[in-house]
Protein backbone atom coordinates (compact mmCIF):
# COMPACT_ATOMS: atom_id res chain seq x y z
CA UNK A 1 0.00 0.00 0.00
CA UNK A 2 1.03 3.37 -0.87
CA UNK A 3 2.41 5.82 2.01
CA UNK A 4 -0.12 8.53 -0.40
CA UNK A 5 -2.85 6.04 0.37
CA UNK A 6 -3.07 5.39 3.65
CA UNK A 7 -6.31 3.19 5.60
CA UNK A 8 -8.39 5.00 7.75
CA UNK A 9 -8.31 2.43 10.31
CA UNK A 10 -6.07 -0.82 10.93
CA UNK A 11 -7.78 -2.69 14.43
CA UNK A 12 -4.84 -5.01 15.45
CA UNK A 13 -7.30 -8.30 16.69
CA UNK A 14 -10.44 -10.07 15.48
CA UNK A 15 -11.93 -11.06 19.16
CA UNK A 16 -15.09 -9.45 20.36
CA UNK A 17 -13.79 -6.23 21.11
CA UNK A 18 -11.72 -5.77 17.77
CA UNK A 19 -14.23 -7.65 15.40
CA UNK A 20 -16.90 -4.79 17.09
CA UNK A 21 -14.52 -1.99 16.50
CA UNK A 22 -13.89 -3.26 12.90
CA UNK A 23 -17.68 -3.38 11.96
CA UNK A 24 -18.27 -0.12 13.46
CA UNK A 25 -16.06 2.38 11.28
CA UNK A 26 -16.72 0.15 8.58
CA UNK A 27 -20.18 0.80 8.46
CA UNK A 28 -19.35 4.37 9.16
CA UNK A 29 -17.96 4.72 5.81
CA UNK A 30 -14.05 4.53 6.91
CA UNK A 31 -11.35 1.99 4.83
CA UNK A 32 -10.40 -0.78 7.96
CA UNK A 33 -7.99 -3.36 7.80
CA UNK A 34 -8.04 -6.00 10.39
CA UNK A 35 -4.80 -7.89 11.33
CA UNK A 36 -5.40 -11.32 13.10
CA UNK A 37 -3.19 -14.23 13.13
CA UNK A 38 -5.69 -17.11 14.16
CA UNK A 39 -9.83 -17.15 12.69
CA UNK A 40 -12.06 -18.13 15.27
CA UNK A 41 -13.29 -21.32 15.13
CA UNK A 42 -17.15 -22.18 13.87
CA UNK A 43 -19.45 -22.29 16.71
CA UNK A 44 -21.17 -25.08 17.05
CA UNK A 45 -24.48 -25.72 19.27
CA UNK A 46 -23.39 -29.36 20.45
CA UNK A 47 -20.11 -27.76 21.90
CA UNK A 48 -20.95 -25.19 24.26
CA UNK A 49 -17.90 -22.81 25.30
CA UNK A 50 -17.64 -22.55 28.87
CA UNK A 51 -16.52 -19.25 28.48
CA UNK A 52 -19.94 -16.85 28.84
CA UNK A 53 -20.41 -13.16 28.75
CA UNK A 54 -23.83 -11.30 30.67
CA UNK A 55 -24.17 -8.73 27.85
CA UNK A 56 -25.67 -5.54 29.01
CA UNK A 57 -28.52 -3.41 26.86
CA UNK A 58 -25.91 -0.93 25.72
CA UNK A 59 -23.53 -4.07 24.52
CA UNK A 60 -26.43 -5.56 22.89
CA UNK A 61 -27.48 -2.39 21.33
CA UNK A 62 -24.02 -2.28 19.63
CA UNK A 63 -24.40 -5.77 18.47
CA UNK A 64 -27.59 -4.93 17.02
CA UNK A 65 -26.36 -1.50 14.97
CA UNK A 66 -23.53 -4.00 13.57
CA UNK A 67 -26.68 -6.08 12.07
CA UNK A 68 -25.20 -9.44 14.39
CA UNK A 69 -27.79 -9.43 16.89
CA UNK A 70 -30.24 -11.06 15.06
CA UNK A 71 -28.07 -14.22 14.35
CA UNK A 72 -27.20 -14.04 17.90
CA UNK A 73 -30.39 -13.68 19.59
CA UNK A 74 -31.90 -16.86 18.89
CA UNK A 75 -29.11 -18.75 20.99
CA UNK A 76 -28.72 -16.15 23.56
CA UNK A 77 -30.46 -16.86 27.03
CA UNK A 78 -32.06 -13.69 29.09
CA UNK A 79 -32.16 -13.27 32.40
CA UNK A 80 -34.76 -10.89 33.53
CA UNK A 81 -33.83 -11.30 37.46
CA UNK A 82 -30.68 -10.68 39.15
CA UNK A 83 -29.96 -11.66 42.63
CA UNK A 84 -27.02 -11.32 45.01
CA UNK A 85 -26.44 -12.18 48.42
CA UNK A 86 -24.06 -12.94 51.17
CA UNK A 87 -23.44 -16.46 52.36
CA UNK A 88 -22.09 -15.27 56.24
CA UNK A 89 -23.83 -11.73 56.64
CA UNK A 90 -27.19 -12.09 55.41
CA UNK A 91 -28.92 -9.04 53.42
CA UNK A 92 -29.65 -9.22 49.32
CA UNK A 93 -29.79 -7.24 46.54
CA UNK A 94 -32.82 -8.16 43.95
CA UNK A 95 -32.99 -6.68 40.54
CA UNK A 96 -36.04 -7.13 38.41
CA UNK A 97 -36.62 -6.35 34.90
CA UNK A 98 -40.39 -5.81 34.71
CA UNK A 99 -39.99 -3.32 37.77
CA UNK A 100 -37.56 -0.75 34.65
CA UNK A 101 -40.02 -1.30 32.41
CA UNK A 102 -37.80 -3.79 30.66
CA UNK A 103 -37.99 -7.15 29.03
CA UNK A 104 -34.76 -8.27 30.01
CA UNK A 105 -31.57 -7.14 32.57
CA UNK A 106 -29.63 -8.67 29.91
CA UNK A 107 -28.24 -11.46 27.82
CA UNK A 108 -26.31 -15.03 28.23
CA UNK A 109 -24.10 -15.50 25.41
CA UNK A 110 -20.93 -17.96 24.61
CA UNK A 111 -17.76 -16.47 23.51
CA UNK A 112 -17.34 -19.10 20.60
CA UNK A 113 -21.23 -17.81 18.99
CA UNK A 114 -20.52 -13.94 19.39
CA UNK A 115 -16.99 -14.48 18.03
CA UNK A 116 -18.20 -17.04 15.36
CA UNK A 117 -20.85 -14.01 14.04
CA UNK A 118 -18.92 -10.97 14.07
CA UNK A 119 -16.12 -13.03 11.95
CA UNK A 120 -18.57 -14.03 9.76
CA UNK A 121 -19.88 -10.16 9.42
CA UNK A 122 -16.18 -9.13 9.02
CA UNK A 123 -15.79 -10.99 5.85
CA UNK A 124 -19.09 -9.64 4.67
CA UNK A 125 -18.07 -6.00 5.11
CA UNK A 126 -15.36 -3.95 3.63
CA UNK A 127 -12.72 -5.00 5.49
CA UNK A 128 -9.35 -5.63 4.68
CA UNK A 129 -8.51 -9.33 6.41
CA UNK A 130 -5.16 -10.02 7.06
CA UNK A 131 -4.69 -13.26 8.69
CA UNK A 132 -3.34 -15.20 9.27
CA UNK A 133 -0.76 -12.62 9.85
CA UNK A 134 0.58 -10.44 12.86
CA UNK A 135 2.37 -7.46 13.58
CA UNK A 136 6.25 -7.62 14.39
CA UNK A 137 7.06 -3.94 14.62
CA UNK A 138 5.52 -0.31 14.66
CA UNK A 139 7.52 1.60 11.59
CA UNK A 140 8.94 4.92 12.16
CA UNK A 141 8.15 7.74 10.14
CA UNK A 142 10.83 8.27 7.54
CA UNK A 143 13.00 11.73 7.23
CA UNK A 144 12.81 12.07 3.19
CA UNK A 145 10.62 14.34 1.42
CA UNK A 146 7.61 12.39 2.60
CA UNK A 147 7.98 12.59 6.09
CA UNK A 148 5.14 15.09 6.54
CA UNK A 149 3.01 12.65 4.72
CA UNK A 150 3.56 9.86 7.35
CA UNK A 151 3.66 12.13 10.75
CA UNK A 152 -0.42 11.50 9.45
CA UNK A 153 -0.13 7.96 10.01
CA UNK A 154 1.11 5.20 11.93
CA UNK A 155 2.75 2.09 9.67
CA UNK A 156 2.56 -1.67 11.08
CA UNK A 157 4.78 -3.75 9.50
CA UNK A 158 3.67 -7.42 9.20
CA UNK A 159 5.32 -10.79 9.75
CA UNK A 160 5.14 -11.08 5.56
CA UNK A 161 6.89 -7.90 5.60
CA UNK A 162 4.35 -5.98 4.25
CA UNK A 163 3.64 -2.84 5.78
CA UNK A 164 0.23 -1.25 6.22
CA UNK A 165 -0.41 2.30 6.93
CA UNK A 166 -3.48 4.04 8.73
CA UNK A 167 -4.12 7.23 10.63
CA UNK A 168 -6.12 5.48 13.62
CA UNK A 169 -4.64 1.78 15.01
CA UNK A 170 -7.03 -0.13 17.41
CA UNK A 171 -5.08 -2.49 19.74
CA UNK A 172 -7.77 -4.98 20.38
CA UNK A 173 -5.23 -8.09 21.05
CA UNK A 174 -5.71 -9.03 24.12
CA UNK A 175 -4.36 -8.89 27.59
CA UNK A 176 -0.89 -10.25 26.53
CA UNK A 177 -1.11 -6.97 24.24
CA UNK A 178 2.03 -7.40 21.67
CA UNK A 179 1.34 -3.75 20.25
CA UNK A 180 0.53 -2.55 23.74
CA UNK A 181 4.39 -3.18 24.42
CA UNK A 182 5.68 -2.49 20.97
CA UNK A 183 4.01 1.38 21.79
CA UNK A 184 6.13 1.03 24.98
CA UNK A 185 2.70 1.17 27.41
CA UNK A 186 3.13 -0.15 30.59
CA UNK A 187 0.26 -2.29 33.08
CA UNK A 188 -0.54 -2.01 36.38
CA UNK A 189 -1.30 -5.70 37.24
CA UNK A 190 -2.59 -7.34 40.73
CA UNK A 191 -2.57 -11.15 40.85
CA UNK A 192 -5.58 -12.06 42.83
CA UNK A 193 -4.22 -15.67 43.36
CA UNK A 194 -7.55 -16.95 42.82
CA UNK A 195 -8.96 -18.82 39.90
CA UNK A 196 -12.53 -18.32 37.97
CA UNK A 197 -14.12 -22.44 37.92
CA UNK A 198 -16.44 -22.42 35.03
CA UNK A 199 -18.46 -25.30 33.80
CA UNK A 200 -22.38 -25.89 33.03
CA UNK A 201 -24.57 -27.70 35.86
CA UNK A 202 -28.27 -28.95 35.33
CA UNK A 203 -30.09 -28.32 39.08
CA UNK A 204 -33.24 -30.20 40.02
CA UNK A 205 -34.95 -26.81 40.01
CA UNK A 206 -35.33 -24.43 36.60
CA UNK A 207 -32.91 -21.08 36.79
CA UNK A 208 -35.92 -18.61 36.54
CA UNK A 209 -34.35 -17.07 34.08
CA UNK A 210 -32.36 -15.28 36.77
CA UNK A 211 -28.17 -14.82 37.40
CA UNK A 212 -27.29 -15.60 41.03
CA UNK A 213 -24.49 -14.36 42.72
CA UNK A 214 -23.67 -15.54 46.44
CA UNK A 215 -20.83 -14.26 48.41
CA UNK A 216 -18.74 -16.63 50.08
CA UNK A 217 -15.62 -16.27 52.41
CA UNK A 218 -13.59 -18.12 49.73
CA UNK A 219 -14.77 -15.52 46.93
CA UNK A 220 -18.31 -15.01 44.49
CA UNK A 221 -19.79 -18.10 42.97
CA UNK A 222 -22.34 -17.32 40.02
CA UNK A 223 -25.16 -19.26 38.31
CA UNK A 224 -26.00 -17.80 35.08
CA UNK A 225 -29.00 -19.19 33.21
CA UNK A 226 -28.52 -20.59 30.04
CA UNK A 227 -30.96 -20.91 26.68
CA UNK A 228 -31.19 -25.13 26.91
CA UNK A 229 -32.08 -24.91 30.69
CA UNK A 230 -28.31 -25.49 32.01
CA UNK A 231 -26.58 -22.96 34.48
CA UNK A 232 -22.87 -21.99 33.50
CA UNK A 233 -21.31 -21.47 36.91
CA UNK A 234 -18.11 -18.89 37.23
CA UNK A 235 -17.03 -20.25 41.36
CA UNK A 236 -14.00 -17.79 42.55
CA UNK A 237 -11.55 -19.95 44.50
CA UNK A 238 -7.94 -19.45 45.77
CA UNK A 239 -5.84 -21.12 43.65
CA UNK A 240 -5.42 -24.84 45.87
CA UNK A 241 -8.93 -24.67 46.06
CA UNK A 242 -9.81 -24.49 42.76
CA UNK A 243 -6.85 -27.17 41.44
CA UNK A 244 -8.66 -29.24 44.08
CA UNK A 245 -11.75 -29.64 42.45
CA UNK A 246 -10.93 -29.34 39.11
CA UNK A 247 -9.05 -33.20 40.13
CA UNK A 248 -12.41 -34.29 41.93
CA UNK A 249 -14.69 -36.68 40.53
CA UNK A 250 -18.19 -35.54 39.00
CA UNK A 251 -20.16 -36.27 41.94
CA UNK A 252 -18.17 -34.74 44.54
CA UNK A 253 -18.10 -31.44 42.68
CA UNK A 254 -21.92 -31.59 42.14
CA UNK A 255 -22.14 -31.83 45.89
CA UNK A 256 -19.71 -29.56 46.91
CA UNK A 257 -21.10 -27.10 44.83
CA UNK A 258 -24.90 -27.72 46.19
CA UNK A 259 -23.51 -26.73 48.95
CA UNK A 260 -21.48 -23.57 48.09
CA UNK A 261 -25.03 -22.54 46.62
CA UNK A 262 -26.81 -23.36 49.56
CA UNK A 263 -29.42 -25.89 47.40
CA UNK A 264 -30.95 -22.64 45.90
CA UNK A 265 -31.82 -23.85 42.94
CA UNK A 266 -32.11 -27.68 44.24
CA UNK A 267 -29.21 -30.41 43.87
CA UNK A 268 -26.59 -29.87 41.24
CA UNK A 269 -26.72 -33.43 39.40
CA UNK A 270 -24.55 -32.74 36.33
CA UNK A 271 -21.79 -31.09 35.27
CA UNK A 272 -19.86 -30.52 32.04
CA UNK A 273 -16.25 -30.65 31.46
CA UNK A 274 -14.45 -27.86 34.03
CA UNK A 275 -11.59 -25.31 33.17
CA UNK A 276 -10.40 -22.51 35.58
CA UNK A 277 -8.70 -19.38 34.23
CA UNK A 278 -6.64 -17.07 36.73
CA UNK A 279 -7.86 -13.82 37.60
CA UNK A 280 -6.17 -10.53 37.95
CA UNK A 281 -6.75 -6.49 37.72
CA UNK A 282 -4.63 -5.04 34.80
CA UNK A 283 -4.90 -1.35 33.75
CA UNK A 284 -2.82 0.20 31.51
CA UNK A 285 -1.01 3.09 32.32
CA UNK A 286 -2.56 5.19 29.29
CA UNK A 287 -4.69 3.91 26.49
CA UNK A 288 -2.86 6.11 23.95
CA UNK A 289 0.38 6.52 22.28
CA UNK A 290 0.60 8.74 19.49
CA UNK A 291 -1.77 6.99 16.77
CA UNK A 292 -2.43 4.11 18.64
CA UNK A 293 -5.51 3.41 21.08
CA UNK A 294 -6.32 0.21 23.15
CA UNK A 295 -9.56 -1.07 23.86
CA UNK A 296 -10.98 -4.12 25.80
CA UNK A 297 -8.84 -6.55 27.34
CA UNK A 298 -5.74 -4.99 25.83
CA UNK A 299 -6.32 -1.68 27.58
CA UNK A 300 -8.20 -2.92 30.98
CA UNK A 301 -8.57 -6.40 32.62
CA UNK A 302 -11.40 -6.59 35.51
CA UNK A 303 -12.52 -9.42 38.45
CA UNK A 304 -15.26 -11.17 36.56
CA UNK A 305 -18.01 -10.86 39.67
CA UNK A 306 -19.74 -8.45 38.45
CA UNK A 307 -19.63 -9.74 34.65
CA UNK A 308 -18.57 -6.69 33.06
CA UNK A 309 -15.28 -6.88 31.26
CA UNK A 310 -16.46 -7.36 28.14
CA UNK A 311 -18.93 -4.87 28.51
CA UNK A 312 -16.46 -2.41 29.28
CA UNK A 313 -14.71 -3.57 26.31
CA UNK A 314 -17.46 -2.94 23.95
CA UNK A 315 -17.65 0.68 25.79
CA UNK A 316 -14.43 1.57 24.61
CA UNK A 317 -15.25 1.02 20.87
CA UNK A 318 -18.71 2.52 21.39
CA UNK A 319 -17.11 5.95 22.91
CA UNK A 320 -14.22 5.33 20.19
CA UNK A 321 -16.48 5.25 17.32
CA UNK A 322 -18.47 8.20 18.34
CA UNK A 323 -15.03 10.76 18.65
CA UNK A 324 -13.82 9.13 15.33
CA UNK A 325 -17.26 10.02 13.46
CA UNK A 326 -17.39 13.20 15.11
CA UNK A 327 -13.89 14.11 13.59
CA UNK A 328 -14.75 12.44 10.14
CA UNK A 329 -18.10 14.77 10.18
CA UNK A 330 -16.15 17.84 10.37
CA UNK A 331 -13.22 16.29 7.84
CA UNK A 332 -10.53 16.63 10.91
CA UNK A 333 -7.80 14.22 11.31
CA UNK A 334 -8.91 11.48 13.31
CA UNK A 335 -6.23 9.58 14.95
CA UNK A 336 -4.40 12.70 16.37
CA UNK A 337 -3.22 12.41 20.00
CA UNK A 338 -5.04 15.46 21.10
CA UNK A 339 -8.37 14.37 19.95
CA UNK A 340 -8.10 11.18 21.28
CA UNK A 341 -7.19 12.70 24.53
CA UNK A 342 -10.63 12.75 25.93
CA UNK A 343 -12.02 9.55 25.01
CA UNK A 344 -8.59 8.33 26.77
CA UNK A 345 -9.48 10.05 29.76
CA UNK A 346 -13.31 9.13 30.35
CA UNK A 347 -12.75 5.76 28.98
CA UNK A 348 -9.23 4.75 31.70
CA UNK A 349 -11.04 6.81 34.56
CA UNK A 350 -14.30 4.63 33.72
CA UNK A 351 -12.13 1.22 33.43
CA UNK A 352 -9.89 2.43 36.71
CA UNK A 353 -13.31 2.77 38.60
CA UNK A 354 -14.65 -0.37 37.65
CA UNK A 355 -11.68 -2.22 38.16
CA UNK A 356 -10.92 -0.87 41.76
CA UNK A 357 -14.81 -1.01 42.97
CA UNK A 358 -14.49 -4.57 41.85
CA UNK A 359 -11.65 -5.21 43.70
CA UNK A 360 -12.97 -3.74 46.64
CA UNK A 361 -15.63 -5.97 46.73
CA UNK A 362 -14.44 -8.91 46.00
CA UNK A 363 -11.88 -8.06 49.50
CA UNK A 364 -14.87 -7.46 51.10
CA UNK A 365 -16.83 -9.99 50.82
CA UNK A 366 -13.92 -12.43 50.06
CA UNK A 367 -13.35 -13.10 53.91
CA UNK A 368 -14.87 -14.35 57.27
CA UNK A 369 -13.08 -11.78 59.49
CA UNK A 370 -16.24 -10.70 62.03
CA UNK A 371 -16.38 -6.66 60.84
CA UNK A 372 -16.43 -7.40 57.16
CA UNK A 373 -19.54 -9.88 58.12
CA UNK A 374 -21.64 -7.35 59.68
CA UNK A 375 -20.65 -4.99 57.14
CA UNK A 376 -21.36 -6.23 54.49
CA UNK A 377 -24.80 -8.01 54.95
CA UNK A 378 -25.49 -4.65 56.64
CA UNK A 379 -24.74 -3.02 53.34
CA UNK A 380 -26.83 -5.20 50.94
CA UNK A 381 -29.43 -4.71 53.45
CA UNK A 382 -29.62 -1.38 53.66
CA UNK A 383 -28.89 -0.94 49.24
CA UNK A 384 -31.88 -3.15 49.04
CA UNK A 385 -34.36 -1.26 50.85
CA UNK A 386 -33.14 2.74 49.65
CA UNK A 387 -35.74 3.18 47.05
CA UNK A 388 -34.50 3.89 43.44
CA UNK A 389 -30.97 2.62 44.47
CA UNK A 390 -31.54 -0.72 42.54
CA UNK A 391 -32.43 0.88 39.06
CA UNK A 392 -29.48 3.32 39.60
CA UNK A 393 -27.24 1.03 40.62
CA UNK A 394 -28.71 -1.57 37.57
CA UNK A 395 -28.56 1.26 35.03
CA UNK A 396 -24.84 2.05 35.57
CA UNK A 397 -24.18 -1.82 34.88
CA UNK A 398 -26.76 -1.74 31.40
CA UNK A 399 -24.71 1.32 30.57
CA UNK A 400 -28.45 3.21 30.49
Amino acid sequence: MSRRDPLDVVVVGAGIVGSAAALGFARDGLRVAVVEPRAPSPWRADAPDLRVYALAQDSVALLDQLGVWGDIAPHAQPYRTMRVWDAAGGGELRFDAQRYGRDALGWIVEHSLLADRLWQALQQARVTLRCPQRVTSIVPAQTDDDARAQDDTVGLMLDDYSTLRARLVVAADGAESALREMAGIDVVRHDYQQRGVVAYVETTHSHQDTAWQRFLPSGPLAFLSCHDGRSSIVWTLPDGEAERLLGVDDATFCRELTRAFDATLGDVIAVSARAAFPLRRQIAERFVEGRIALCGDAAHVVHPLAGQGLNIGLRDVIALRATVRSATERKLDIGTSHRLARWQRERRSESATAAHTFDAINRMFSNDAPLATLARGHLLGIAGRIPGLDALLWKRAAGL
